[in-house]
């Protein structure tokens, strides 16, 4: 069963959420302790994020500075398999464009399939830090659409240098992301809607938004959406405020619009906690409006949230 049966099966708002994995050496029982507090949610699924390799800068012994790629989170294949395994919750790993090469991404797949993992959410990925605009490695794909051709061909029984897959496993399903106040580098929101509706057209089951914090955005990115003729459904992703600084990372991050009215009541708390319960309250409140407009599922960002996330999602569900 994939998502859009899951969702299609919910009697009412489905409830989902995503974690990262750990990061290097310090072990699973963070991530875990997260999956078991959310269970009593009953997750239709469970989103895993992947993360690039990345430069650092390290000293030698003799002075010199020698530059280093290095993965801080590594296991998104790993984690999946063991969240499924622990917990028997419907895993959706991340497969992105960004610091893969199209054998990489090749044999994520096969190792997928060979755990039984059928679900994907396919992006494009952020660049590297050290670039200012988006490079593709090697001969990776540049863009979602691209790496939604090569899942396509696989699923096809074709490996990337066109030879053919003998034994063709289950094929992959997927989601991808759309963003209600546009894409960064979108010059428009036509242009940005004509992509979410390309992806649709490869076969996108569903479509996951980017956060945002004024449900009149995303009612008018849906309509939008379903005037282009993109009817695959749209689930909001949604993150709970949790800080003071987040009046100003949060809109650098993320590029999402901050309603006047939550940033003037955030600017008022003296304190985080304050601040952290300002957000739960307007997070409640958004979530039972988009409920009541009837979206299929509430997508929750759980990082540095849980608590969070815990207490919103007791009061609606």
């Amino acid at each position: 069963m994939n998502v859009t049966q899951l969702l299609q099966q919910k009697n009412g708002t489905a409830f989902s959420y995503e974690v990262l994995p750990p990061l290097k050496g310090t072990g699973t029982a963070s991530l875990f302790e997260t999956v078991e507090r959310l269970a009593e949610f009953q997750p239709s699924y469970v989103n895993i994020t992947t993360h690039r390799s990345e430069y650092v800068y390290r000293e030698r012994p003799d002075g010199l500075v020698e530059r280093l790629r290095i993965r801080r989170r590594p296991g998104t294949i790993a984690i999946a398999a063991a969240i499924q395994q622990r917990y028997g919750i419907h895993v959706v790993p991340h497969v992105v464009c960004s610091g893969n090469d199209r054998e990489s991404i090749e044999y994520m797949l096969l190792d997928l399939q060979f755990l039984g993992v059928s679900d994907l959410l396919v992006l494009r990925g952020d660049k590297a830090r050290e670039e200012a605009s988006f490079h593709p490695t090697g001969d990776g794909p540049r863009f979602a659409t691209e790496l939604i051709e090569q899942i396509n061909a696989f699923n096809s029984g074709r490996f990337a240098d066109g030879s053919k897959i003998e034994v063709p496993g289950e094929p992959f399903r997927f989601g991808v992301a759309c963003y209600p106040e546009k894409h960064e580098e979108a010059p428009n929101m036509e242009s940005d809607m004509a992509v979410l509706r390309k992806k649709q057209d490869m076969g996108a089951g569903y479509a996951v938004t980017q956060l945002f914090y004024d449900n009149q955005k995303f009612f008018r990115f849906v309509e939008r959406a379903r005037a282009a003729g993109i009817t695959i459904p749209i689930i909001p992703g949604i993150k709970p405020l949790s800080k003071k600084s987040q009046l100003t990372t949060l809109p650098r991050t993320f590029r999402c619009d901050l309603p006047e009215a939550l940033r003037a009541e955030v600017a008022r708390c003296a304190s985080d906690e304050e601040a952290k319960q300002v957000g739960i309250e307007w997070c409640i409140a958004q979530c039972r409006e988009l409920m009541q407009y009837g979206v299929p599922s509430l997508h929750f960002y759980t990082v540095s949230a849980v608590d969070s996330i815990c207490r919103i999602a007791k009061e609606i569900y």
